[in-house]
C-alpha cells in the first residue's frame, strides 16, 4: 500500500503511481531564488514560450547574495527584477525578505499533500508540513516555468522512528545530525525519508523544518513529517489554497526502516569535511574557533535565536559571531522582544536576513585555515571560503561555543 509519497505523486500526475515508476506531475508551486533564476530564465527565454504558466504560483526570494555584493550580482538581480516585472509574477521576495525556505512557509505556500520544486537543494525543507518538496535544476525550473509540469521517478521511501525524550540543551538539529551519522550521507540517495514518532511529534514545527531541511544531507530525494495539529495551528490563517493532508496507509511499503532512541543523546558535532561524520560535543569541546555563524535555511528561526539569546544575555563573545535571521519577520520579532538587542550586547553582528556566510557569498566568509563554528547545513571543503573548515552544531552549542571562544557544551553554560 502507498506511501505519503507516492500518494501525493498519484494525485497530482493523476494515475495510481508507487515506487520506481515516472509520472508527469502537476507542480503546486515553484520556487527559485537570486541564484538560480538567473539560468532558469535563460533557459525559459530559449524555449521562446513567451509567457509563465502561472503568475502566482511561482516565487521568487532574493536570499543567496542579498544584498548584492558586487556590480556583477548586481546586474543579475537586475535581470531579473526586470522579468518579474515583465512576466507578471506575484511572489516576489526582494533582498532583506529572507531566506526562500522560512519565507514559503511564513507565507502559506508550504502546504499538506501539495508538491513543491525549488531550484535548490534544501527545498525538502517543505517537508515539515507535510508536502512531497524536492530540488531540481536551472533547466528543469525552467520546464516548469514554461508548462507547470515535472517528470519525476516515484522514490522508494525510508521510514525512521525517533522516540525518547530529548534532554536539556539537546535540540532537533542535535537529532537530525545524529540520524545522518547512522543513515550516511548517502544512504538515502534518491529515496523519500518518513519521520514517525514521539520525538518527532514532540517537535515544533521550526524544529521539523530543521530536520527536513538536512533530509538532502543523506542523499533523501524528500523528507517528511506526517501533518498533525502543530502543522494545523501554523497554517491557520496564513495557508495560501486551501490543501488535503496526505498519510502512508497501514501497511505502506517501505525499502528499509531505522529505529532510534534520542533519550540519552549528547549534542552533536559534525567535523570538516563530510556532514555525517558525527560525534558527540565532549569529543571536540576545546578545539579553538575564529568565528561562530548563527543562522541560514537550518537554524536561523526565531526558536534558534531565542536559545542563543539566552546563552548571551549579559555576557560577552570572545570570537567573531555573526547572526543572521531567516527572514524580515523574525529579524522584527527579534528587535521588538529584545532579544536583537541581547545579542549585540554580547559582541554578536546581525547581518540582514539572507543565506550570506553559509555558500561563502559575503558576510562572513572565512579565511585561509580558519575555523568555523555553524549552524548550516554544509562543512564541505571551500563551502564558506577556501581553506577554511566548517564543523556545524545546535545553536545552542554555537552560543556556547562564542562565549568560550572555542567548540563547548551547551549544558554547561545553559
Amino acid at each position: 500500500m502507498p506511501t505519503i509519497s507516492e500518494k501525493i505523486l498519484s494525485n497530482t500526475s493523476g494515475k495510481t503511481a508507487y515506487a520506481d515508476d515516472f509520472v508527469i506531475a502537476d507542480v503546486d508551486y515553484a520556487m527559485a531564488h537570486d541564484g538560480t533564476s538567473v539560468l532558469a530564465v535563460r533557459s525559459f527565454k530559449e524555449m521562446d514560450v513567451g509567457r509563465v504558466w502561472d503568475q502566482k504560483r511561482i516565487i521568487i526570494p532574493f536570499d543567496h547574495i542579498a544584498p548584492a555584493n558586487n556590480e556583477t550580482s548586481a546586474k543579475l538581480q537586475q535581470s531579473i527584477r526586470h522579468w518579474i516585472k515583465e512576466q507578471g509574477i506575484v511572489n516576489f521576495y526582494d533582498i532583506g525578505d529572507g531566506i526562500c525556505h522560512q519565507v514559503l512557509p511564513e507565507n502559506g505556500f508550504a502546504l499538506p499533500g501539495k508538491l513543491i520544486i525549488g531550484a535548490d537543494s534544501h527545498s525538502c525543507t517543505y517537508g515539515a508540513f507535510g508536502a512531497f518538496a524536492t530540488g531540481v535544476g536551472a533547466t528543469d525550473m525552467a520546464e516548469i516555468f514554461a508548462t507547470g509540469k515535472l517528470w519525476l521517478r516515484v522514490p522508494q521511501t525510508i521510514k525512521i522512528n525517533v522516540n525518547g525524550k530529548l534532554k536539556k540543551g539537546v535540540s532537533a538539529k542535535d537529532m537530525t545530525l545524529f540520524i545522518i551519522k547512522n543513515v550516511g550521507a548517502d544512504g538515502a540517495n534518491y529515496k523519500a525519508v518518513e519521520y514517525y514518532g514521539k520525538a518527532i511529534s514532540a517537535l515544533s514545527m521550526a524544529e521539523r523544518m530543521t530536520l527536513c531541511n538536512m533530509a538532502i544531507e543523506m542523499g533523501a530525494k524528500a523528507g517528511i513529517v506526517p501533518p498533525d495539529e502543530k502543522t494545523f495551528d501554523y497554517l491557520k490563517g496564513i495557508a495560501k489554497e486551501k490543501y488535503t493532508p496526505v498519510y502512508a496507509d497501514k501497511d505502506a511499503g517501505y525499502c528499509e526502516v531505522f529505529d532510534f532512541d534520542v533519550g540519552d543523546l549528547e549534542p552533536q558535532i559534525s567535523k570538516p569535511n563530510e556532514v555525517d561524520n558525527v560525534v558527540s560535543v565532549s569529543e571536540v569541546a576545546g578545539m579553538h574557533l575564529d568565528q561562530v555563524f548563527i543562522g541560514s535555511c537550518t537554524n536561523g528561526r526565531y526558536e534558534d535565536l531565542e536559545v542563543v539569546a539566552r546563552i548571551l544575555k549579559g555576557k560577552k563573545v570572545k570570537t567573531r559571531t555573526i547572526v543572521l535571521p531567516a527572514s524580515r519577520t523574525i529579524l522584527i520579532k527579534a528587535v521588538e522582544s529584545g532579544i536583537a538587542a541581547d545579542l549585540l550586547k554580547a559582541g554578536a553582528i546581525i547581518a540582514p536576513p539572507g543565506c550570506g556566510p553559509c555558500l561563502g557569498a559575503h558576510m562572513g566568509v572565512i579565511g585561509e585555515g580558519e575555523t568555523c563554528l555553524s549552524t548550516s547545513n554544509r562543512n564541505f571543503k571551500g563551502r564558506m571560503g577556501a581553506g577554511g573548515l566548517i564543523y556545524l552544531s545546535s545553536p545552542g552549542t554555537a552560543a556556547a561555543s562564542a562565549l568560550k571562544g572555542e567548540i563547548a557544551d551547551p549544558r554547561e553554560v545553559s
